[in-house]
């Protein structure tokens, strides 16, 4: 399986757009800047799970530091509260947590 980062990117986006409905007109920028800062370790992490370079285990455990630094980005935007960013940065890291799992299902 071939893995189109860009895509997975902008389908992470419309996670966190999804998540944060009316507030997404105030972090859009910021929000695509902090994703898009991440693309090369995403994109890496990625492909090492799909290959078998790492454990289940290995990926979850970034996942979950991916997490926690989306969620540090984007409680710099003061007005999404702590629970819309911990929402925001849960979508946009299952939607490549669910590209990994269906890539290794093939």
């Amino acid at each position: 399986m071939k893995l189109d980062i860009n895509e997975i990117l902008a389908d992470m986006l419309s996670a966190v757009k999804g998540s944060v409905k009316e507030d997404w007109a105030i972090i859009k920028k910021s929000a695509n800047a902090f994703i898009q800062s991440k693309k090369d370790r995403l994109e890496l992490l990625a492909i090492m799970r799909i290959s078998g370079e790492i454990s289940e285990e290995f990926f979850e455990k970034r996942l979950a530091d991916e997490k926690e630094i989306l969620t540090s980005e984007l409680h710099s935007i003061a007005i999404v509260n702590k629970v819309a960013a911990q929402n925001a940065a849960n979508a946009a890291l299952k939607v490549l947590d669910d590209v990994v799992n269906a890539a290794l299902k093939i």
